[in-house]
């Protein structure tokens, strides 16, 4: 596979999980996102260390390593060859998770084909064990809000970063237009996955819920990801604003 068509993957993943986003005329120009974030969570064929060989040989570069205790993850940011889009793969630590959470989820897990565990186009081609019970879904998303996300989506694009100066357009100027259209933003730097760091002005737009049949045969409306807008505070924060997102005290230090 080849980078183009690997991005190409996410990108009509992630419009076909959320179609609110897809038909937003905003997105009728080629503007490319800032940022990629991938959830994912540290077991086998999916954890960060088998995914990361997968982007190197896609072109992708780390950059920085960040460790949120207090969210149970560990977040990559990688760098492309070229002015595309960077990703940022977040890793949820199962081990964080209480016992019955912990295995309800790894029970899930376990239920993958060995093939649908491997390869490419492992982010981009939904989820790979069979869908949990509104039951399971509602204890793990109690457990870890991710831990529930990633029973019912699997390891996958859970939202677009968009650096607002490649509209040439400001943050509030953005915002008024998805506000039109009933995509209402969240300026909680908490919200989303990770905190935000405050170089950075920044809205979470969460994307209308979803109805979706749960393997009891219940269907119930669950929130699966959104978009994000930012631009930086100042214009001497040097770096691309992915390289901003995260607050300095979540990086680790690379050997």
């Amino acid at each position: 596979m080849q980078r183009d068509e690997f991005v190409q993957q996410l990108w009509l993943d992630y419009v076909h999980a959320h179609p609110d986003i897809s038909s937003l005329s905003l997105f009728s120009l080629p503007v490319p996102a800032e940022y990629f974030t991938l959830l994912t969570l540290n077991h086998g064929f999916f954890s960060s260390s088998v995914l990361l060989s997968n982007l190197a040989h896609l072109g992708y570069r780390p950059v920085n390593k960040y460790a949120m205790a207090d969210r149970g993850l560990l977040v990559h940011l990688l760098c492309p060859p070229d002015s595309g889009s960077w990703l940022v793969l977040a890793e949820l630590q199962t081990g964080t998770l209480s016992r019955e959470p912990r295995r309800q989820l790894e029970a899930l897990i376990s239920q993958a084909h060995p093939e649908d565990c491997r390869g490419q186009n492992l982010l981009s081609r939904g989820r790979p064990w069979p869908m949990p019970s509104w039951e399971t879904y509602q204890l793990l998303y109690q457990a870890h809000p991710l831990a529930g996300w990633l029973a019912i989506m699997g390891p996958r694009l859970h939202h677009a970063g968009f650096d607002c100066k490649t509209w040439g357009a400001t943050l509030t100027e953005l915002d008024q237009q998805l506000v039109q259209v009933g995509l209402r933003g969240n300026a909680d730097r908490h919200n989303g996955i990770f905190p935000i760091s405050p170089l950075l002005n920044y809205r979470f737009y969460p994307t209308t819920a979803q109805r979706l049949p749960f393997s009891d045969g219940d269907e119930h409306r669950v929130s699966l990801g959104g978009l994000v807008l930012a631009e930086k505070q100042t214009e001497n924060a040097h770096g691309q604003v992915a390289e901003l997102l995260f607050p300095h005290h979540t990086r680790c230090e690379l050997a």
